[in-house]
């Protein structure tokens, strides 16, 4: 996946891993690139900056994200890359609000669904196109703390599989973006603190440090992105004895929260 003189959208591009990826993308010569944001103030300064174009969605409303593919296909071009990116940090415990679980839903997992169920079959028409979607390290190893974050997140992996798995012969290619942390807004103000602590048990990395990550690994097609190397070793010590790994995150939560 070469990014240069391609139309790339960008949901959540209005701060974070989002703005870095924009900025990034522009960088290799993309011909355009979409932000979108529900801050409209965010993603106005950033298609600003970046001399690109704004628009505004709830990407929890499929009506949304429809909007942003056909009025982009309509009146820039064929979207040759998909990020589906905007997600949320709510719901720390059990003990959260439903609200808090069904909007970390809403968010986390069904924009996901929405982009591709409106995406694909246009790509497949053309012979093809490509999805980057942003889930978490939380997705595929868990997370101590933020226990919707951590259960929507696992589907957005499910999800992305999924579509590989069904729709790579069409010519759709799917990469699944599953940082650690990463210097957001999540991680600095909506992540509760043992969250947060361990999240960045391995370092809190920069998002420029992160799209770059990214490019390099677009340019190899990979499924799976780890921008922090460690996750992998994590996931092979999960599924090599599960009993192992529950145990060992039990007494890192017990260590964390001093239970």
């Amino acid at each position: 996946m070469e990014l240069r003189n391609k139309i790339v959208v960008i949901t959540g591009g209005g701060s974070g891993i989002g703005k870095a990826l924009a900025t990034r993308f522009k960088a290799e010569g993309t011909q355009q690139i979409v932000v979108v944001d529900i801050n409209v103030d965010n993603v106005a300064a950033v298609a600003k900056q970046l001399d690109c174009i704004a628009m505004t969605a709830d990407v929890s409303k499929e009506e949304d994200i429809r909007r942003v593919i056909e009025d982009t296909e309509a009146n820039v071009g064929p979207i040759d890359l998909f990020c589906s990116n905007a997600g949320v940090a709510l719901g720390p415990s059990i003990d959260s609000p439903s609200q808090e679980w069904q909007s970390s839903w809403d968010i986390n997992v069904m924009p996901h669904v929405y982009a591709a169920r409106h995406l694909v079959p246009r790509m497949v028409a053309r012979g093809g196109g490509y999805f980057l979607n942003t889930a978490s390290a939380a997705g595929l190893l868990n997370q101590i703390g933020g226990a919707a974050y951590a259960v929507t997140k696992h589907a957005a992996v499910g999800f992305a599989e999924w579509l590989a798995i069904h729709h790579a012969h069409e010519g759709i290619k799917v990469s699944l973006l599953c940082p650690q942390a990463v210097r957001t807004a999540m991680t600095t103000t909506d992540l509760d603190n043992t969250s947060v602590s361990a999240a960045s048990v391995d370092g809190m990395m920069e998002p420029e440090l992160l799209a770059e990550v990214v490019v390099n690994q677009l340019q190899k097609e990979s499924f799976l992105i780890l921008p922090h190397e460690d996750v992998l070793t994590y996931m092979q010590r999960k599924t090599s004895n599960y009993d192992r790994w529950i145990n060992g995150m039990n007494r890192l939560m017990q260590k964390l929260t001093g239970g």
